[in-house]
């Protein structure tokens, strides 16, 4: 089915449910507010198929699908003082091979207070990831750089995000030319939308334009890391 004749997803239900959410967060309401969620959940999917379908045009995401795709939205407590059993945001990685498969990919995150987001990058590299990363910039940075300076770079997403050591990396000089990208420990890219652009027929078209620009970005991350 072409986009023109897609359904799209009424996402206003989900902020809605999100938002109730956050200020009841707790398994009793939930259960009381179960057909809610899947409605949430249902919309949801129907945005992350979207996606899958407006990037699949320029990223060979290799059959996947919202299932693959789409995170729990229950929460890991076992190692956390916040004991709350559900995230307040629904979020989905879009990358071939399902959100499990290690490759750096795309990321949606929907939550309301103008907190939904189109990233992606690499925010909880595992230690060679980063290493490789830095390893690349550190010998030539030059075609990330051109990257993070194109217009559809800059329009979309500004610049880099994620956090960054003090001073250096270990092994790497304070003064070393490229020291402002070797710094990142996490090496990201997010934009973010409003709930009212979130709420509009618009947002998935503006969602795959964000998810387009990110590719060459992407596209690095795995080439340097996958080697």
């Amino acid at each position: 089915m072409g986009s023109s004749t897609a359904v799209r997803p009424d996402l206003r239900p989900a902020l809605q449910f999100l938002s109730r959410l956050s200020k009841n967060n707790t398994r009793d309401w939930f259960e009381q507010n179960r057909e809610h969620y899947e409605t949430a959940m249902e919309e949801f999917g129907i945005l992350v198929g979207q996606l899958i379908t407006g990037l699949g045009k320029v990223e060979d995401l290799d059959g996947v699908t919202p299932k693959d795709c789409i995170m729990r939205i229950f929460r890991d407590v076992r190692f956390s003082k916040d004991k709350s059993p559900y995230k307040t945001g629904l979020g989905a990685g879009i990358v071939s091979g399902g959100r499990k498969s290690g490759r750096i990919g795309y990321h949606v995150h929907l939550q309301p207070g103008g907190r939904t987001m189109v990233g992606g990058g690499m925010w909880e590299p595992a230690p060679q990831q980063l290493s490789k990363f830095r390893s690349a910039i550190s010998k030539d940075a030059g075609d990330f750089r051109k990257i993070m300076e194109s217009s559809g770079f800059k329009r979309h997403f500004g610049e880099l995000v994620g956090e960054q050591v003090k001073t250096a990396p270990q092994g790497y000089a304070a003064d070393h030319p490229q020291i402002d990208l070797l710094r990142y420990k996490q090496v990201c890219v997010m934009e973010r939308f409003d709930d009212d652009v979130v709420s509009s027929p618009t947002f998935p078209t503006l969602a795959v334009q964000s998810l387009t620009a990110m590719k060459p970005f992407i596209d690095f991350l795995n080439k340097i890391t996958l080697e």
